[in-house]
């Protein structure tokens, strides 16, 4: 085998090799699959006033940390809203300091990208 062979060979093979890390990592939730960068975490936003209500939200389409910090990124813009949201359940619960519409929160979750399947409210 010549020289010039062996070496696109050993190219080929590194490639592979990060391409499977990198998929096995996306398949797991971590990373960025979106475009966009997982190392920025949106900081955990706090009521100030008393919660009244929770609201347990189902989400379809998300995939990576970054599209979990962006769905808590656009409901924490709600005002009296504060949400948890969690990738490996699906769900963002979201705790609230007024009556918040489900309108509300679908209309965030929806600018997000992403899709409402259901809305349910629990007692605090």
């Amino acid at each position: 085998m010549e020289w010039g062979t062996i070496i696109i060979i050993a190219v080929l093979a590194v490639i592979v090799v990060f391409a499977f890390l990198s998929g096995r990592k996306h398949m797991k939730g971590e990373g960025g699959c979106c475009g966009g960068s997982d190392d920025v975490k949106p900081d955990k936003k706090k009521l100030n006033e008393p919660v009244v209500s929770k609201k347990i939200v189902s989400i379809d389409g998300m995939h990576c940390d970054h599209c979990k910090n962006t769905v808590q990124e656009h409901i924490d813009k709600i005002d009296g809203a504060a949400a948890r949201v969690s990738l490996r359940k699906k769900t963002a619960v979201v705790l609230m300091s007024r009556d918040v519409s489900d309108e509300e929160i679908r209309a965030a979750v929806e600018k997000a990208g992403f899709t409402v399947i259901k809305i349910t409210k629990e007692d605090v």
